[in-house]
């Protein structure tokens, strides 16, 4: 594929990583657009995955890959769940990350980030950096 420079060195990236790690913030209930674009862009057909000829089936290309997604939100975690499905989860969790093969996928929410103190956001940078060190 003749890829910009930037995404080909993503797509090497993935391709190499053992673990691929996701934060975003929900935007409006979903991914922001430039995630959108970006899943768009590289997730495609014949390198994440592959349709199979005269099938409704399809071959999982990224399978042995784990992932861990960190959102940020501006309501409680239970209250995205609950009254609205978790639809940015549920989009690159089921509809993107596991439809190409990338099993175990954990999530973690950080919020309410909009009325969070400084040490409430220190302390969420160092939850995220243990969980780094800790490698999934």
């Amino acid at each position: 594929m003749d890829w910009e420079p930037d995404l080909a060195l993503a797509w090497e990236s993935i391709q190499w990583a053992d673990h691929l790690v996701w934060v975003h913030p929900v935007w409006w209930g979903g991914l922001p657009a430039i995630t959108k674009g970006f899943i768009d862009r590289v997730f495609l057909p014949g390198y994440a995955f592959k349709y199979r000829e005269g099938s409704v089936w399809w071959d999982k290309l990224l399978k042995g890959k784990t992932a861990h997604i960190i959102t940020t939100l501006d309501q409680p975690g239970i209250y995205y769940r609950l009254a609205f499905g978790r639809p940015s989860v549920n989009q690159l969790r089921k509809s993107v990350l596991q439809f190409c093969g990338i099993s175990p996928v954990k999530v973690s929410y950080i919020g309410i980030v909009k009325t969070a103190t400084e040490e409430k956001r220190s302390q969420w940078l160092q939850t995220v950096r243990e969980m780094g060190t800790r490698l999934k």
